[in-house]
């Protein structure tokens, strides 16, 4: 056994990464970062489909006012729960437009505009979900109030069975991810703390 000096033993050699995966390495992220923008049409196509939307609710408010002369109560309500459920609808359309662009693509900046609503730039992805299934379970209970509001002229106990059915399922899954966000909220300040 012999005792060599430590200034003759040889170094060892630091890792060195090869500069050409570096690189590559890097334009591979730079395409995976950049790929955020292929959402951006989408985001578009529901802009669009807004329009288309805003134009059914038009034709619906036209003939809503042509037919209120003449309508039952019942019929009023029913119109108004139409157009009810078109707007939450548009609603829905413009959360999911702009928090998954600020989520999802890139900041917005709402400087220069004084009337920029608070929220747009404030909901994350948690956030999101919960507008979103509260706009749903909106919807569908619009949709059970205007079977229940018809139910004199087509009583249809399945249907009805049905829809109060798939919007129980709405509710109780939207209280479920609340419920677990919150758990979710409450273990990461913990862990914080």
């Amino acid at each position: 056994m012999t005792n060599e000096p430590s200034e003759h033993r040889p170094a060892t050699a630091e890792y060195a990464p090869n500069p050409t995966l570096k690189r590559g390495e890097k334009a591979f992220e730079t395409v995976l970062f950049n790929s955020r923008w292929l959402m951006a049409p989408f985001y578009l196509g529901l802009v669009v489909s807004l329009v288309v939307l805003l134009f059914k609710f038009v034709l619906l408010l036209i003939e809503f006012v042509l037919h209120a002369p003449a309508a039952k109560e019942s019929d009023i309500i029913l119109g108004v729960l139409s157009l009810i459920d078109v707007s939450l609808t548009g609603n829905l359309i413009l959360i999911v437009v702009f928090s998954g662009y600020e989520n999802f693509v890139s900041r917005i900046d709402p400087r220069g505009h004084p009337d920029w609503p608070e929220w747009m730039t404030k909901v994350d992805f948690a956030g999101l979900k919960q507008k979103l299934l509260a706009s749903i379970v909106a919807i569908s209970a619009i949709q059970v109030l205007k079977a229940f509001m018809n139910i004199d002229v087509a009583f249809d106990a399945q249907k009805l069975g049905w829809l109060a059915g798939i919007h129980l399922v709405f509710v109780v899954s939207t209280l479920l991810i609340v419920w677990s966000d919150k758990l979710g909220g409450h273990g990461a300040a913990d862990k914080a703390h």
